[in-house]
């Protein structure tokens, strides 16, 4: 193959790994939207969440406040594919799968120990400039707690 065939196809080739990324409505950077949101009493709130493209996987880099006021910062990288990948930084959390439903719309499980902790419902609104988190947990009494955080896009 000649010079121009393989640099034509390299060129080929990372158009389209970013084109693909391009196309996922949460990439970015997501600012809580206070005003809009409604968390359940005791929830920890993460300020700012940053959805990013690494290698094949993605990774989300949250950062925000504990229910008890501290600073938290967690991470995790992995696949929209139903399959649990490691968090690092949160002791409530060890492990979460994201699974994409549609273009706009991903159903999270977040585990501690092996054992689900919450689940969640995500959608970017179809003019992506917000995003939608709704989050099902039980509280220390066993009751149900539903929590809503409202992000804007940056």
């Amino acid at each position: 193959m000649n010079a121009r065939a393989i640099l034509l196809t390299m060129i080929l080739g990372l158009f389209g790994a970013s084109a693909c990324f391009a196309a996922d409505a949460n990439l970015g950077t997501w600012k809580l939207n206070e005003a809009k949101s409604t968390p359940a009493p005791g929830a920890p709130k993460n300020d700012t969440v940053v959805y990013a493209a690494a290698g094949d996987m993605m990774k989300i880099t949250v950062d925000g406040m504990s229910s008890d006021g501290k600073p938290l910062h967690h991470e995790w990288t992995g696949k929209f594919d139903g399959k649990d990948y490691p968090v690092t930084g949160d002791p409530t959390q060890d492990a979460r799968s994201y699974k994409k439903v549609d273009d706009r719309t991903l159903d999270m499980t977040v585990k501690k120990g092996g054992k689900t902790a919450f689940t969640g419902h995500i959608v970017v609104a179809a003019d992506g400039k917000t995003r939608t988190v709704t989050i099902s947990a039980t509280d220390k009494a066993g009751k149900p707690v539903t929590s809503t955080a409202v992000y804007d896009k940056q």
